[in-house]
């Protein structure tokens, strides 16, 4: 039989933001190794399949990467079709192009099927537009944990005019915030944290760059969270129409 493995984005969280290729590639499925953070409603989608819980979550036990794909190779060449399901987009800090490049190497069928990231799930739930004309000419995405702990460019990070999305930084924040305004951005610019992007429970806090690690310990913000930094973070119709309200904002989602 032909080995061939999924690697299928969930999205954020919220099980109606998967699409239509997600869904097909789960109801072919034989076996599913998924992520911590997928919702379990997406499992709708493929009641025959096996489940294989092989989450990696910053600070918890986590299943080794070595593991993960040994179990894709494993079931490939029994001639079963394998999903393994990510949280977000697998191509977005989600090693979704190192898996695949492994399986590939050994003979292995790949197909990566695309999924909302938290980044634009969040920012959109929160009524902020990432990009928008007069205020910022692009998005950047990056993350605040690496592989080897090397730095990020942050001077031009701080310079390059574009929004700034930043995943897996709630244990960084006073590096992030000494980092950007040693890049000469400006102490009052605009950051929402957005945390569980997209779940009922989604909850944001609105600040700036000055006060964000304060107004994170005193919101108790917690993983998963991104931050959306820049001017469009002051941007939604609700800043615009309260614009004495206070920097410090938290709205639960009714979805």
């Amino acid at each position: 039989m032909s080995a061939k493995v999924w690697l299928v984005g969930a999205g954020p969280g919220d099980p109606e933001l998967l699409t239509l290729k997600a869904v097909r590639a789960l109801r072919e499925a034989h076996v599913v190794l998924i992520d911590d953070l997928v919702n379990d409603a997406v499992l709708e989608h493929c009641p025959g399949a096996r489940i294989i819980p092989v989450g990696k979550r910053g600070g918890c036990r986590s299943t080794p990467q070595a593991f993960i794909h040994r179990l894709m190779l494993r079931y490939a060449r029994q001639g079963k079709c394998v999903v393994r399901l990510k949280g977000g987009d697998p191509c977005i800090f989600g090693r979704g192009g190192e898996e695949a490049q492994w399986l590939r190497e050994r003979g292995v069928e790949v197909e990566l099927v695309n999924g909302i990231t938290a980044g634009l799930a969040g920012a959109t739930q929160c009524d902020i537009p990432l990009t928008l004309r007069g205020v910022a000419r692009g998005v950047t995405l990056v993350t605040a944990h690496t592989q080897d702990d090397s730095s990020l460019n942050w001077q031009a990070l701080a310079q390059g005019g574009t929004t700034l999305v930043i995943y897996m930084g709630v244990a960084k924040l006073s590096e992030i915030r000494e980092q950007l305004l040693a890049g000469a951005m400006a102490a009052d610019t605009p950051v929402a944290m957005i945390e569980n992007a997209s779940l009922p429970h989604q909850r944001e806090c609105r600040s700036n760059l000055m006060a964000m690690e304060d107004d994170a310990c005193a919101f108790e913000l917690k993983s998963p969270a991104i931050l959306v930094i820049g001017a469009v973070a002051a941007c939604d119709e609700i800043k615009r129409s309260q614009p004495s309200a206070a920097p410090t904002r938290v709205r639960h989602l009714s979805l």
